[in-house]
């Protein structure tokens, strides 16, 4: 039987595998659990592990998989109708049941970012075709990830980003930022006493420190396409 936490997080990751296709990192845990730090975290992941609920995937930063979900913890499982209301239930069901989404909206490629030290983000004329449902509202671009500082947000090399037009984001974010109005990189936005700190997904990374005037968001991740070869 799982403790609440352990329930609570294998609900957390399920959900968000469902949502973005993508694992959450071990700071959206820590933060949607409300643990005080990331070894609360692995030691509900190794529990889970150990159990056969979830396992980690080989070769990749923090990839998880759910292999199954306690039994009432099942998520968008339709309750048995009556045999007698079998009909009904179904006809409803096919009379309800949204379109798929299979439009394509082409984007503009603004060349490669930075998920490291920062490098020039290259304003280009081509673009990608991208599937409507990974977009929400709002004009989009899109640009190519180079380096690993956010591999722990799902985000890798070759990657990528799409990227909704914006010039504010919430702290906790992750945005593009230009810095000294010459340079963009892929990074979590946070205020630190008057400060803009990047913060980057990645242990071996440190946090990057500006003052704001130095610092101007020109969007905010709105999801990730990846190629695989």
């Amino acid at each position: 039987m799982l403790t609440a936490k352990q329930h609570e997080l294998i609900r957390f990751i399920q959900q968000k595998l469902e949502d973005t296709g993508i694992s959450p990192s071990f700071e959206e845990m820590k933060e949607a659990l409300d643990l005080k730090s990331k070894s609360g975290v692995h030691r509900l992941i190794s529990a889970l592990e150990e159990r056969g609920f979830i396992r980690r995937l080989p070769n990749r930063a923090r990839a998880l998989e759910v292999v199954k979900l306690p039994e009432d913890a099942v998520m968008g499982s339709p309750k048995p109708a009556p045999a007698n209301d079998a009909m009904a239930t179904a006809l409803t069901a096919k009379a309800v049941a949204p379109e798929p989404a299979n439009d394509i909206i082409d984007v503009p490629l603004h060349g490669r970012i930075a998920a490291g030290a920062p490098i020039e983000a290259i304003e280009g004329q081509s673009s990608m075709p991208v599937p409507a449902a990974l977009l929400g509202p709002g004009e989009h671009y899109a640009l190519e990830v180079s380096g690993d500082s956010m591999v722990e947000a799902g985000i890798f090399d070759g990657d990528f980003a799409l990227i909704k037009r914006t010039d504010n984001a919430r702290d906790g974010e992750i945005v593009v930022a230009l810095v000294d109005n010459e340079e963009a990189t892929l990074k979590y936005l946070r205020r630190d006493a008057g400060r803009v700190r990047l913060d980057p997904a990645n242990s071996a990374y440190e946090a990057q420190m500006y003052e704001p005037h130095r610092v101007q968001v020109q969007g905010k991740l709105a999801g990730l396409l990846r190629r695989y070869h």
